[in-house]
């Protein structure tokens, strides 16, 4: 487990629209552009071994805007192809605040990052007490009969509450400012309402009706 004092000012930024990385959660990558190479491979030099995932912000003013908050994870595994790309898994530490990015002499982007008010996200693993599982997984099961997907079921209903939470927030396929919503959740609880209103509301087909918690 990581430390706070562990934790660098600075980060290695991958900003990819739609992937959602967060705490004790893992995130399959693929990585072939060059210059992700090259900041894997800085990065691998590291104690920390760690990469920030910053979904972007896209503005008419500035394409490269990036979100303000984003998760750190640690590279605990990856191979490289024949073809010199990199399979990796990132582990996720901490979310993180761009304080700013830093004028860097790599073909990566490096920002200036604080890890205040994110201290759970390096504590234990995180309960809800209001989860009312049964009723999540009924409503899970209409909104992957809807899409035509399939599951492990008896892995779901086995899961503690942060994986199962998680997980669902990091591979079901919402839109890149709903996934910054789920990332942004102050606690499991709130990711959890926040994630059962996105799925009310792709069962809905995208109305404003009322939703229900």
């Amino acid at each position: 487990m990581m430390h706070p004092a562990d934790l660098p000012d600075t980060v290695s930024i991958f900003p990819l629209p739609g992937a959602l990385l967060l705490p004790r959660s893992r995130l399959p990558l693929h990585i072939f552009e060059p210059r992700y190479l090259q900041m894997l491979d800085d990065a691998l030099r590291t104690k920390e071994r760690l990469i920030g995932m910053v979904q972007p912000n896209p503005t008419q003013s500035d394409e490269g805007k990036l979100h303000l908050i984003g998760c750190a994870g640690r590279v605990t595994q990856f191979s490289e192809t024949e073809d010199g790309r990199y399979l990796v898994t990132l582990t996720g530490i901490s979310r993180f605040r761009v304080m700013s990015e830093l004028d860097a002499f790599t073909p990566y982007r490096r920002c200036a990052v604080s890890w205040d008010g994110f201290d759970r996200d390096l504590g234990k693993t995180e309960m809800d007490d209001g989860f009312h599982r049964t009723r999540f997984l009924t409503l899970l099961e209409r909104f992957f009969s809807s899409r035509q997907l399939s599951t492990d079921w008896d892995s779901m209903k086995d899961a503690d509450d942060e994986l199962l939470v998680n997980s669902l927030s990091m591979l079901l396929d919402f839109d890149p400012e709903d996934k910054q919503a789920l990332l942004e959740a102050p606690c499991l609880r709130t990711r959890r309402e926040t994630l059962v209103t996105l799925i009310e509301f792709a069962l809905r087909g995208g109305s404003n009706e009322e939703t229900l918690q």
